[in-house]
């Protein structure tokens, strides 16, 4: 059914990308599919670069990448069976370029419960939801 599978992960906050994995990892071993976690570093703004370290993005995308490392050993699947990528840019615009890029046949996220800024704005999910060109299954935490 579904063999690539995307899986959105913000680091800021990894127990919410828990059950999104866990139901990503569930699919992918039920038809030997393969899972990717993808983190989308922001761009740091230009009115702020003088004001952090030189390397400022090279630590941000190390520390990334151990993070998503470490929950990909940590998932049970073998290692040829899950993949991570740093991606930075727009959230939302990188998940859906990610997904294209990898063939994904389905991107698994959480999102939160919306507030009142996301009635007007439109949450991360709820855009991948609706320009994604493949399914999106959004777990609820």
């Amino acid at each position: 059914m579904f063999t690539n599978i995307l899986v959105p992960v913000d680091i800021a906050e990894p127990e919410l990308a828990k059950p999104a994995i866990m139901a990503a990892i569930a699919m992918a071993r039920s038809v030997g599919g393969k899972v990717r976690l993808v983190n989308v570093l922001p761009m740091t703004p230009v009115m702020l670069a003088e004001y952090v370290p030189p390397d400022f993005d090279v630590q941000q995308r190390k520390s990334a990448e151990e993070t998503l490392a470490a929950m990909a050993r940590d998932s049970g699947l073998a290692g040829g069976s899950i993949s991570t990528v740093i991606r930075q840019g727009g959230i939302y615009h990188e998940v859906i370029q990610e997904a294209k890029e990898m063939g994904a046949d389905l991107i698994v996220m959480t999102s939160h419960r919306p507030d009142m800024r996301s009635y007007f704005l439109g949450s991360n999910a709820g855009h991948v939801v609706r320009y994604a060109n493949c399914s999106v299954l959004v777990v609820r935490p």
